[in-house]
């Protein structure tokens, strides 16, 4: 099977965010492959290893990227490529990293495309079925269990608390869900052939494109972070006057009611 990963480098879920002239500052945060596509790793790994076959995994961004793609080359994928935007794209939104994953992937006649169901530092969950409308193949997002049987597949997807199971053709693009699988570290002996395994790196030019095919669709306005949050307050006496008290705040205060 030809496997595919879609890969975000996004910041540790452990670091302090702060921000510096309207903008995320990145001086000396910590950045790891976005959780999510974990998932998506581990799910692509597996598949291959039942059904034999090649993963590649692929990111778009800066040479910063390096390090995210080798640790899952580390993991036990085959391949990765980068896509490197770091002098070509100054402004990009979920359209610019779809279009350039689509021009890719095109030609590449996978059979299974596997990327995070969100990324934790964006969160719009766009990406993924992006891609699958620009290679016109069907795509299930937040998936829970993946089957694999010749050319059709068997996927349980999480909504809203249930499970839905879909049965559907390859190609297919699938957006991974916490609980998909448990993502391996990885090993001494991974580390060390991810440094013979071959990390190819392309620009917007290898792919026939320039920068107006990708300009970003969306502006951001304001950064901000979330207010800090107030002390709480502890109600005392009797029980009929706490409630009474919590109704009286509720609705004077928090406006709520």
């Amino acid at each position: 099977m030809n496997i595919y990963v879609l890969m975000k480098r996004t910041f540790d879920t452990e670091e302090k965010i702060t921000l510096k002239g309207g903008k995320i500052n990145e001086d000396g945060a910590e950045f790891i492959i976005n959780p999510y596509d974990e998932y998506a790793i581990e799910e692509a790994i597996q598949v291959r290893d039942a059904n034999g076959g090649e993963v590649t995994v692929i990111s778009v961004g800066g040479e910063e990227s390096e390090k995210q793609l080798r640790t899952a080359l580390a993991m036990g994928a085959d391949k990765a490529v980068l896509i490197n935007t770091e002098d070509d794209v100054e402004n990009a939104d979920q359209f610019t990293t779809a279009k350039i994953l689509g021009e890719f992937l095109k030609d590449k006649d996978a059979d299974l495309i596997i990327g995070g169901n969100v990324a934790i530092d964006g969160g719009t969950g766009q990406v993924g079925p992006r891609v699958a409308e620009l290679l016109n193949i069907p795509y299930v997002t937040t998936i829970t269990k993946l089957e694999i049987n010749g050319s059709s597949a068997t996927v349980t997807r999480d909504v809203e608390g249930d499970s839905e199971i879909i049965e559907t053709s390859l190609p297919l693009l699938v957006t991974a869900q916490q609980g998909l699988n448990e993502p391996r570290y990885p090993s001494l002996p991974g580390i060390m052939k991810a440094k013979k395994k071959p990390l190819d790196e392309l620009e917007l030019d290898d792919l026939d494109l320039d920068e107006d095919d990708v300009e970003a669709k969306t502006k951001t306005i304001e950064i901000y972070l979330p207010p800090k949050k107030e002390a709480g307050k502890v109600l005392a006496g009797d029980l009929n006057d706490q409630v009474k008290e919590l109704v009286q705040l509720l609705h004077t205060e928090a406006k709520v009611i």
